[in-house]
């Protein structure tokens, strides 16, 4: 079966790349003709190593690349660069007829699905929609424009035969779409490290934005120090607003105990190293850090915000869901693993159980399930 991927590039280390290379690769592997297509990776190495068994297509369109272009020039430029674009792009489907066409729902969604090529056209949404109602805006043109956006975008996915979403809770946000199909993200972060939630180490990871709400946490942390000070906290992750987060760490005093540490490429062996895993987002697009913790061993509490937290932590019993964003009832959960060692480890024991419904064994047989039934149903209008 012929697989074609779409992307703007590969040389970013996020987590779409991340899942999209992961996926692809593991598919060739598994005896899949698979093709990435990109735009603007040019000859940038790719931050992630690609399969010698997937052939790489690059369209050559610089939409954003370099990354120091006039804004004026750039926006300028657009109209001929999305031309040259959507021609490359369908030619190259074209030519490489494949079975499925798996989109990010980028540029591309604009016109995908009236390429002629024989695919069956895929859309993967790797946030949540829940996001876009966050920054809610006064003006009224602004207003507009968002709805005519919106609606358009929920026309184009559509005609698409199917829309995955990472989450259950996600599907409630596109009340509109009946082309829905649920597939989480595989766990990318492999390893054969678990943790004997043992050491006195709280952890948490991500980018130090407003979205992960680091200052919740670090706010609920101040509470638990004051009954637990031989316990450490290690939030892992980088950002703009690092020296804000380290303000209010100083000001509460807690510098002996919470440090903002680097991203690590062996954030496996911090997992392993550390008893317990806090979530304190605002929304996620799914949470990949908590199946990751999970699979090394470690219980995990989490605010239920949307979407992901509620879809894979049982409350009680891998972990612990706290209704947004409630400092003081984080500080007692973690208070709570703290102080008894039995509970901290069967739940870590039950997280490490249930993180297999997350191996990209599990995973894949539900993409390829997905796949077999638009082949099949290919065929049959045939």
């Amino acid at each position: 079966m012929k697989l074609a991927y779409y992307l703007p590039s590969l040389e970013s280390p996020g987590g779409l790349e991340r899942i999209i290379v992961f996926k692809a690769n593991f598919f060739a592997s598994h005896g899949f003709d698979v093709t990435i297509i990109t735009s603007e990776q040019g000859n940038r190495p790719t931050h992630y190593n690609l399969s010698p068994k997937i052939k790489h297509i690059d369209l050559n369109v610089p939409f954003d690349y370099p990354y120091n272009q006039n804004t004026f020039l750039k926006l300028a430029k657009y109209p001929f660069r999305y031309r040259i674009f959507k021609k490359r792009f369908e030619r190259t489907l074209l030519d490489i007829q494949p079975d499925i066409t798996i989109s990010t729902l980028r540029r591309e969604i604009n016109f995908i699905t009236s390429i002629k090529d024989g695919s069956a056209k895929i859309g993967e949404f790797h946030i949540t929609r829940y996001s876009y109602g966050l920054g809610n805006t006064k003006s009224s043109i602004l207003k507009i424009f968002n709805k005519y956006w919106s609606n358009n975008f929920v026309m184009k996915l559509s005609k698409l035969k199917k829309v995955v979403l990472l989450t259950h809770e996600e599907t409630e946000f596109w009340p509109e779409l009946d082309n829905i199909k649920v597939i989480p993200n595989p766990i990318v972060t492999t390893s054969e490290l678990v943790s004997d939630c043992s050491n006195k180490i709280v952890m948490a990871a991500g980018r130090y934005t407003e979205q992960k709400a680091f200052d919740k946490l670090i706010a609920s942390w101040a509470l638990v120090s004051k009954k637990h000070p031989d316990w450490q906290l290690n939030i892992y992750g980088d950002g703009a607003l690092r020296d804000s987060l380290q303000k209010q760490i100083n000001e509460l005093v807690l510098q002996n105990n919470c440090t903002l540490r680097p991203t690590t490429k062996n954030i496996a062996e911090e997992y392993a190293n550390s008893s317990i895993f806090v979530l304190s987002s605002i929304y996620e697009g799914f949470g990949m850090v908590i199946t990751e913790a999970m699979s090394c061993g470690l219980p995990v509490i989490s605010f239920a915000c949307p979407c992901g937290p509620k879809d894979i932590i049982s409350d009680g019993v891998n972990g612990f869901l706290i209704k947004p964003y409630d400092i003081n009832v984080m500080a007692e959960r973690i208070c709570s693993l703290i102080e008894n060692k039995k509970m901290r480890q069967e739940m870590g024991n039950n997280a490490l159980k249930s993180s297999a419904n997350y191996h990209m064994d599990s995973i894949a047989k539900k993409w390829i399930e997905l796949f077999n039934d638009l082949t099949k149903e290919k065929h049959e209008m045939v």
